[in-house]
């Protein structure tokens, strides 16, 4: 008898399923309960920075637009920095 061990199993009783593998979607394929609360977050144009502080703007934009949809915790205030 040869052992197999599966990296995607459903437990006893069928409440919980593990993957421990690769989930692939295939076209058309569709997934159900997931929150429909997601928000996108805003589109942050390429950066066309010529200067270092430049970029750094670009790169903060993206940052507080992560924030404000929730794709990224917020900065914790306590300790001075935004």
């Amino acid at each position: 008898m040869s052992e197999y061990n599966a990296k995607n199993y459903t437990e006893q009783g069928g409440d919980v399923t593990h993957i421990g593998g690769k989930l692939i979607f295939e076209d058309g394929s569709s997934v159900e309960g997931l929150p429909s609360s997601f928000t996108p977050a805003e589109n942050q144009a390429a950066s066309e920075a010529t200067t270092v502080e430049a970029l750094k703007e670009d790169f903060n934009s993206l940052l507080a637009k992560l924030k404000a949809v929730g794709l990224m915790t917020a900065d914790d205030d306590t300790n001075g920095t935004e």
